[in-house]
């Protein structure tokens, strides 16, 4: 029994684990699918490489066929883990835009502008430089920034920003997003910042909070329209915990309707079709899947000066076993100390690409490293207007969800694509680079045409891992969740992940989850936002 069981340990999961058994008289359960976040290349910055080759703590999701992409099947990295895709990723802390929560209160869902999400953001951040009008200084999302720019390519990247024309920002997450500026990341004292890290690990002896991991939940328990309960498989048994008050899914943008799904919540003509009884229909159980789909442009370097010798084997292993003696070196970094949010075209009002100066040049999510000193600018479309679908293949938890994003569908995402290879060739094209610029990897100097550049963005494109929207907030037909986070029609049941999101923000989604479930806690215990 508990007053509150929460299915997945990620983001979102982690913080609401913390925030409501901080009140010792509310008993919370907490269920992950994956293991402990013990694995050491979880902690170390540049670890994140490594869990991508190895998928130790993955879900190993790949898409259905893309048509427009060639019919590609994309690897999906999500986290299986304590910390979930918080304990695997690149730790980039972006908000997004004022402007993307703006538009999702003007979408009818009262409390989500951007004032009433900037408290949450501050609330949630431990920002090593402290607080100030923007910033959280004493939250548990440990947030830090280098503390100056010294790589000499990072140092072009800037000054090949001035002289191509755009403008240049101190802070991504200040009142200025747009133009060329440092990254902030979740790293503190060389460490990387999960969720798990700075939310749940410090609470998991409360009393009152119980943590079960390898726990794959396959049903949600129903009482007439209520929810009463969560089954859950583990070492191949079943068991079940029920609620007094709520059940909170935090699974994300894939489990979440997924779960739902399974327990017969959804369109009620797709789950008779897969052998699933319905209990209640929501035609927009995942659906309104949106992701960021990136590529790059890649340029071998002149000088011996890239990321190349650290990530090679002799290199990688110096760099392992310095930060596991002395927590120091080169493992220390993620390797993004740059980006820049630019405009595909100056008369449109905000950013639609976000650019990552990355020191390496690299295939497939880092898995395959070229074998040559380079660097990338590796961009996003940032708000897509493609559309997907997360669904079940049938009433077995085991099997993975069908998974379409369906990129490039909408004709206006291949031309910001289209306009991303173009700025960046424009910009290692400046004059700062001429100490540094080879021969230009990808797409190769023979791609010229805008045929020629779709090709390649067709045949090279990859997820950059913001999937959102499946269980949409809102109050359409195809809305999942209300503004206070409750699934329509079931009582004593919320979504409180990226999944509720309406609309992808410009920029990274894992600080957004974060407000997103601290907002949660807050509404499930009926408190006021922090001052």
């Amino acid at each position: 029994m508990a007053d509150y069981v929460i299915v997945g340990a990620g983001s979102a999961g982690c913080v609401l684990a913390n925030r409501l058994s901080a009140d010792p008289a509310i008993k919370v359960a907490l269920i992950e699918a994956g293991g402990k976040d013990v694995n050491p290349f979880i902690h170390m910055p540049a670890g994140y490489l490594a869990l991508m080759k190895s998928g130790a703590v993955d879900w190993h999701y790949h898409t259905e066929p893309q048509p427009h992409m060639d019919q590609r099947v994309l690897f999906w990295p999500r986290g299986k883990v304590l910390g979930g895709s918080s304990s695997i990723n690149g730790m980039v802390y972006i908000r997004g835009r004022a402007s993307d929560y703006d538009m999702w209160g003007q979408l009818g869902n009262l409390g989500w502008s951007f004032e009433d999400c900037l408290p949450y953001f501050k609330h949630a951040e431990g920002r090593e430089a402290g607080a100030d009008d923007y910033h959280g200084g004493d939250g548990p999302l440990l947030t830090t920034r280098l503390p100056e720019i010294s790589h000499p390519l990072t140092k072009a990247w800037f000054a090949a920003g001035r002289q191509a024309g755009y403008p240049e920002t101190n802070d991504f997450n200040g009142p200025h997003q747009e133009g060329f500026g440092p990254v902030d990341s979740t790293i503190a004292n060389n460490r990387r910042a999960s969720a798990a890290r700075c939310y749940l690990h410090s609470v998991m002896n409360r009393p009152n909070l119980q943590v079960i991991t390898r726990a794959l939940a396959s049903r949600i328990l129903m009482k007439g329209r209520r929810a009463v309960g969560i089954e859950y498989i583990k070492g191949g048994r079943a068991s079940i915990i029920r609620v007094d008050r709520e059940v909170i899914l935090t699974a994300g943008a894939i489990n979440s309707p997924q779960l739902l799904q399974l327990s017969g919540i959804g369109d009620a003509t797709y789950l008779h079709s897969v052998g699933v009884k319905v209990v209640h229909e929501l035609k927009g159980v995942g659906r309104n899947l949106q992701d960021h789909l990136a590529a790059g442009v890649k340029q071998r370097c002149t000088q011996p000066i890239s990321f190349l010798k650290h990530v090679k084997p002799i290199g990688a292993t110096k760099a392992f076993i310095q930060y596991m003696l002395t927590r120091s070196g080169p493992a220390t970094s993620h390797g993004l100390e740059a980006m820049a949010f630019i405009k595909s075209q100056s008369e449109i009002v905000a950013p639609d690409l976000q650019y990552f100066f990355v020191l390496l040049i690299y295939n497939d999510h880092g898995r395959k490293i070229i074998n040559d000193h380079g660097f990338m600018a590796y961009f996003n479309i940032a708000r897509p207007e493609s559309r997907g679908t997360i669904l079940i293949r049938s009433s077995d938890p085991r099997k993975h969800p069908m998974i379409q994003p369906n990129y490039l569908e909408a004709p206006e995402d291949v031309r910001i694509m289209r306009e991303g290879v173009k700025i960046g060739r424009d910009i290692l094209a400046q004059r700062a680079f001429d100490p540094y610029r080879g021969e230009e990897y990808g797409p190769g100097s023979t791609v010229k045409s805008n045929v020629e550049i779709d090709a390649y963005i067709r045949r090279t494109s990859e997820t950059i891992y913001h999937p959102v929207g499946t269980c949409k907030m809102g109050s359409d037909s195809m809305a999942v969740v209300d503004n206070r986070l409750r699934v329509h029609g079931i009582d004593g049941l919320r979504v409180a992940d990226a999944s509720v999101m309406p609309r992808l923000v410009t920029g990274n989604t894992n600080a957004p989850t974060i407000m997103i479930a601290e907002k949660a806690s807050d509404l499930i215990l009926g408190r006021s936002p922090p001052s």
